[in-house]
């Protein structure tokens, strides 16, 4: 039997349920899992997170969470909580998760199959034919013609989509925790790519707004304790406890929400740019990430600790919370670095001798003439290159 304790947002681990009385070795096992998932995306997404910053142009770059928007977020989590909670109330379970399961298997396996992307490239063979593809919608013809979809794809993006077809339909049929788990870590390590944080005051006033939410919700009534139990989507990460007794049909799971791990990547992330401008400007080393990654476990194993001594649901972030952001401010004020590390945002991480283009000026006339005006304001002119007829 599942005992869950999940809920959008930001989640909450579970405690034991049902008879079953694990071993101590299956309940070790289950927790030490459940950490491991829990930080490799939180390690390798939020370095991802930054690189994507650092590499990408203004129009790639994923939407920046302001502080307007993460006072809200609190707000717009809980209505959209306690509306799933009345659709369950009111609704059949059992057609709404069918909905759900519908909806989860087509994100999850576009999510799983962007994720496998970077590691076929690797492990493709050479010489096998990679072959280019297009998918292109459109609307209209002649000259009002518009496109809807155009998107490019290969060989590799196919092989990773079926991999990932063959996944979602095993968790369709079998709902097995090892394919809900994939699909999680999938969601998770996509997740950080659509939100960015450029400061740390932002990422401390949302996380601030969500531990309250958190602790509300689970503690103060039991909205997120039902649609937890009655949620059936990939929305968390599981590990049965009953593994060693039962192998691969285990039961009895102990799980983390999802929430918890994304939210923690974007006040990661914050940390990694943080340390990133210490270095280049001090020499100095990533100590903000490295701090707030020994906080996370710290956070986390306090949780289960208390879940598991009380043996009852725990609000992740009534821990995750204090230590991921406690620590950290406590470094920067015993280096002297409190008031510029929340002053600091991302958009500064410009080289100190890069130049910046303040304003556009209006250039006319000949490309040399442009060429000049370019120069002028200190940019350099693109090289040369051979014109094909796209071009033209």
């Amino acid at each position: 039997m599942r005992s869950a304790l999940t809920g959008n947002g930001s989640d909450a681990v579970n405690g034991t349920a049902g008879r079953f009385v694990s071993s101590a070795e299956g309940t070790a096992l289950a927790y030490g899992s459940l950490l491991l998932m829990a930080l490799l995306p939180i390690f390798f997404g939020a370095l991802k997170s930054v690189g994507c910053s650092k590499s990408k142009s203004a129009s790639d770059m994923p939407e920046t969470i302001t502080s307007r928007d993460a006072a809200r977020f609190p707000i717009i989590a809980s209505c959209t909580l306690f509306g799933l909670y009345l659709f369950f109330k009111i609704f059949s379970q059992e057609y709404i998760n069918l909905l759900l399961s519908m909806y989860f298997f087509v994100l999850g396996i576009l999510a799983l199959s962007h994720t496998m992307s970077p590691f076929m490239c690797r492990v493709f063979p050479a010489n096998v034919p990679n072959k280019q593809y297009q998918l292109l919608f459109t609307q209209g013809s002649g000259e009002s013609k518009e496109e809807i979809v155009n998107y490019e794809f290969d060989t590799k993006d196919l092989i990773c989509l079926g991999i990932s077809s063959v996944v979602g339909v095993w968790y369709v049929l079998k709902k097995h925790w090892i394919a809900n788990n994939l699909f999680g870590l999938a969601f998770a390590l996509n997740g950080v790519e659509l939100l960015h944080l450029n400061n740390v005051s932002t990422g401390c006033i949302l996380l601030g707004g969500l531990f309250v939410y958190d602790v509300f919700w689970v503690f103060g009534t039991n909205v997120m304790v039902t649609v937890a139990k009655s949620f059936e989507a990939p929305i968390k990460l599981v590990f049965p406890q009953d593994l060693l007794e039962k192998g691969l049909d285990a039961r009895n799971f102990a799980m983390l929400g999802l929430g918890d791990i994304v939210l923690l990547i974007l006040i990661y992330s914050c940390s990694v740019i943080f340390s990133s401008f210490t270095l280049s400007l001090k020499k100095n080393t990533r100590t903000y990430f490295y701090t707030s990654f020994l906080a996370y476990i710290f956070g986390l194993g306090l949780t289960i600790f208390v879940m598991h001594t009380f043996k009852h649901a725990q609000p992740a972030l009534l821990y995750l919370v204090p230590a991921c952001v406690g620590f950290p401010v406590l470094l920067a004020l015993f280096k002297g670095e409190l008031t510029e590390m929340f002053s600091y945002e991302s958009s500064d991480e410009v080289l100190p001798h890069t130049p910046r283009l303040t304003h556009f000026p209006t250039v006319s006339g000949s490309p040399a003439s442009l060429a000049n005006s370019m120069q002028s304001f200190g940019l350099s002119t693109p090289r040369s290159r051979r014109h094909t007829p796209s071009d033209m």
